[in-house]
């Protein structure tokens, strides 16, 4: 997983689906372009101070720039793509370590707005010492975007891939006519819309910046590409901080069929709030009781789909709306409110009131609708050759279905990627010990997105680089996101102070949100980063 974008892909559906996918613009600011040597060095940025105009909630004090990049690195003197970047300046010039790169996920995440949310955020001891460094990636937002010339829904339909019709045929012909209008609309940028591309785009903002090394926060997607850049550049790798971590072994097909596991290890926790609320939600009053309800709304919105606000709700729909929830327990309220209407039950005044409030992030005009989807898919389907057998991925529909009733079919369906156009130009970077140990992780124990045990590998295949913490807690991103002050801790006195955990630990479960009443301001900014990350 504002359009539709792959780790969080459901969470984000969540907000655009239910505010009929609606789309803020804003006027479209010009943005001062810095060149490149004809070697694919990038040049320094030349900073404007209206980057913040960009998005109504920005602080005054980001700013924005752009560098232009090799579009295709093994011809670097040849065509040029634009990255766009932002910036936070260090509050405290004499305490200034360097610079700390962000990414909220994805992929086709944009991250321009990053440094003003984490800059309401983070404590003054990590704000002191960093410039906070946002960019959209290489296709997505400011960045040269790319489109598959999709409308909102098509891009939405594909991402996750919905079963079109009821019929696994109709949705491998939907997904190969997706496959097709990318090839067509975009085929001169796609192949080259990579991870390891946008890793080497880090690696140019980092010349621009003129930095000998980064710092770098990523969640979800945003952990796949920081264990690649710091896998090609070890030695300009400072400290790191990985929150939800993709398995780089199950890089991509294996990584999306893993969501089936949310069935056993994060459902329980929705299906326990629901029953704990039986006078609120009328749902039932127990953990089998809700799991008889979830099978009973299916079957009945595949026959009878309910209307509301505007959007169809029938089956696959309430799967993955169902599936968005589990992403924070602050979405479990929204979710029980959306079983109510599926039973029948009216659309309360707090379902509306919740649907007001989830507007999307705002996007400039000149961005196609359909760009979060496309520079996804992108990604995902050029990073590594994908099946191009129809009955393979029937199959493996099939058995995830009867593994996991709930959400076996979310990820597990064909994907465009079966009709790609393009074969990967490249290995994927081997994740690897070779390096210091500079890597924090940070995992929720129940991450239905990224599971358990895809960190648990990808912190294998670190060895000694990397220290684990590992958080009893459920849903998607830990640090700042959710209740478990230990999460964020551990990650402020790593970012402060360099201080890694002697050997992997763990933060018990923690109740309640983390910030007190009063800090409003700091509370809608972790609203707003909630929204960018998936």
């Amino acid at each position: 997983m504002q359009t539709i974008h792959l780790m969080g892909t459901a969470a984000t559906r969540l907000r655009a689906i239910l505010i009929g996918l609606a789309v803020v613009v804003v006027p479209l600011l010009p943005i001062a372009h810095s060149s490149a040597a004809s070697s694919g060095v990038a040049s320094s940025i030349v900073w404007q101070a209206d980057c913040a105009q960009l998005d109504p909630n920005a602080v005054a004090s980001q700013q924005c720039g752009t560098i232009q990049v090799p579009l295709n690195y093994n011809d670097p003197s040849g065509r040029k793509i634009t990255v766009a970047v932002s910036r936070v300046a260090a509050a405290e010039p004499s305490q200034r370590r360097g610079v700390l790169v962000m990414n909220p996920g994805g992929p086709g995440g944009p991250g321009l707005d990053l440094p003003s949310q984490f800059s309401q955020i983070m404590p003054q001891s990590v704000l002191n010492q960093y410039d906070l460094i946002g960019f959209d990636p290489r296709g997505v937002g400011q960045s040269t975007p790319v489109s598959c010339g999709l409308t909102s829904d098509q891009a939405s339909q594909a991402l996750v891939p919905l079963t079109q019709n009821h019929s696994f045929s109709d949705t491998a012909s939907f997904m190969k006519m997706v496959a097709d209008k990318c090839a067509a609309t975009s085929g001169d940028l796609l192949p080259y819309i990579t991870t390891n591309n946008t890793a080497r785009d880090i690696d140019q903002i980092r010349q621009a910046l003129g930095e000998q090394k980064i710092s770098y926060f990523g969640y979800s997607y945003g952990t796949y590409l920081g264990s690649v850049y710091t896998s090609l550049f070890p030695q300009r790798s400072d400290r790191f901080v990985l929150d939800s971590s993709v398995d780089a072994n199950w890089v991509w097909r294996e990584q999306f069929r893993s969501w089936k596991l949310a069935d056993y290890s994060r459902f329980s926790d929705f299906a326990k709030y629901l029953a704990a609320n039986d006078a609120t939600y009328h749902l039932g009053s127990s953990e089998s009781q809700i799991n008889a309800k979830f099978f009973e709304l299916v079957n009945k919105l595949r026959t009878s789909p309910v209307a509301v606000f505007g959007i169809t709700l029938n089956d696959t729909m309430f799967r993955e709306l169902t599936f968005s929830v589990l992403y924070n327990d602050a979405d479990f309220a929204i979710g029980g409110q959306i079983w109510q209407v599926a039973d029948g039950q009216t659309a309360s005044s707090a379902l509306k009131s919740a649907v007001a409030s989830l507007q999307p992030i705002a996007q400039a005009t000149t961005v196609p609708v359909d760009n979060s989807g496309a520079s996804a898919l992108a990604v995902l389907c050029d990073d590594t050759a994908w099946s191009r057998s129809p009955l393979q991925y029937q199959g493996e529909l099939t058995l995830d279905k009867l593994i996991s009733p709930k959400f076996g079919e979310l990820g597990s369906n064909i994907w465009p990627c079966a009709y790609w156009h393009y074969q990967p130009g490249e290995q994927t970077t081997a994740i690897n010990p070779v390096g210091p140990t500079n890597i924090l992780m940070i995992q929720n124990l129940r991450d239905p997105a990224t599971p358990y045990a895809g960190a648990l590998e990808t912190r294998t295949l670190f060895q000694d680089r990397a220290r684990l913490v590992n958080v009893d807690q459920g849903g998607h991103g830990a640090a700042y996101l959710a209740a478990n002050q230990c999460a964020t801790d551990a990650v402020n006195t790593y970012l402060a102070s360099g201080t890694l955990p002697a050997h992997d630990t763990i933060c018990a479960a923690q109740r309640g949100t983390a910030l007190a009443p009063q800090d409003s301001s700091k509370q809608q900014a972790i609203e707003k980063l909630r929204r960018l990350v998936h």
